[in-house]
């Protein structure tokens, strides 16, 4: 497929929900043999510019990140309501959340990206860069995070 919109993109990371970051950094850090990760919590929205399903979201979340090789793994932890992570716990319980795509260009990728099942559901942005989650959990059993960093 040469117009296939994710194609040659680097898979960066794996998302997985949690409901309590301190007990997962732990279990995560013991089976794999890395040093405990710093928790950090995401910006408000008036420096995120958090949107869910089109809103401006003040929700926000504890967030650990694994670098594991070229793949990173981020534990998140929902803050809030109105987020896609507080929809996926809520739904799923502590599940796999996300598969994120470096891409150059967001906006760019969500138009080729515009099809049915990959709706757009959260957007943000945070210091080095910005994300998008779209929808794809019925049509590829998870949220498709595309990633674009400065």
């Amino acid at each position: 497929m040469n117009n296939a919109p994710l194609k040659n993109r680097k898979i960066t990371q794996i998302g997985i929900i949690v409901d309590d970051i301190e007990q997962a950094v732990q279990a995560w850090s013991a089976i794999l043999g890395t040093e405990i990760p710093e928790v950090i919590i995401t910006d408000p929205v008036e420096r995120a510019r958090t949107e869910f399903r089109g809103q401006s979201s003040t929700a926000r979340a504890k967030l650990a990140i694994m670098q594991l090789g070229t793949i990173a793994l981020e534990l998140i932890e929902p803050m809030g309501e109105g987020s896609t992570w507080k929809e996926q716990l809520d739904q799923y319980g502590p599940s796999i959340h996300h598969i994120a795509f470096e891409v150059d260009d967001i906006d760019t990728q969500l138009t080729s990206l515009n099809e049915p099942g990959l709706n757009l559901v959260q957007r943000g942005e945070f210091e080095g860069g910005r994300y998008a989650y779209l929808d794809g959990q019925k049509r590829f059993a998870a949220v498709i995070e595309l990633l674009e960093l400065d």
